[in-house]
């Protein structure tokens, strides 16, 4: 078992410019200290370097990480595309061991929008439409773990606000660390 009864273990999802990592940002912002974001491209890209694979190292840095930051009284916001075929076991042995209260959110945007969305980011010129296709996966929803699906229509502080108040976020403290 990880964490405890008040933490919160929050698991955002999504394809490439779905919003997940602004989504997770707001979060931090509004909560405050207290809340740690695992972010896949942060420890697969950056930490291990390491390509997106089945049975890739960053899965069990993932799922490490966030039980640790649980055991050490964080509130855990887990972020990535995390395909349900690569991390779905993963995923699910970590909200299964969970004490406290979880929530998974998919959010669905279609290609056309993706597309979109990523023309506006940094790595627009590194990645073309002919990659991020070869990546999109619509509705890619972990087996045995309920997710919140989101759609595009939702705007970023609608859903950091629908995310604060699902996990009872809004509602806790944040903790001077």
């Amino acid at each position: 078992m990880v964490g405890n009864a008040e933490s919160r273990l929050v698991l955002l999802r999504g394809n490439s410019a779905s919003g997940k990592s602004s989504v997770a940002a707001g979060l931090r912002d509004r909560f405050g200290r207290g809340l740690a974001l695992v972010g896949q491209d942060n420890l697969r890209r950056l930490v291990l370097r390491e390509r997106d694979r089945p049975g890739a190292a960053n899965i069990g840095l993932i799922d490490l990480t966030a039980r640790y930051a649980l055991d050490a009284g964080y509130h855990v916001v887990v972020e990535g595309i995390l395909y349900a075929d690569h991390y779905g076991d993963m995923l699910a042995g970590l909200c299964a061991d969970h004490r406290g209260k979880t929530r998974a959110y998919y959010l669905d945007v279609p290609f056309a929008e993706t597309l979109t969305r990523h023309a506006t980011k940094p790595i627009a010129d590194d990645v073309d439409e002919a990659r991020l296709r070869d990546w999109y996966r619509p509705r890619d929803l972990l087996p045995g773990v309920v997710e919140t699906v989101i759609g595009a229509d939702s705007a970023l502080l609608a859903t950091v606000d629908r995310v604060m108040l699902d996990t009872g976020l809004a509602h806790l403290p944040a903790v001077d660390r």
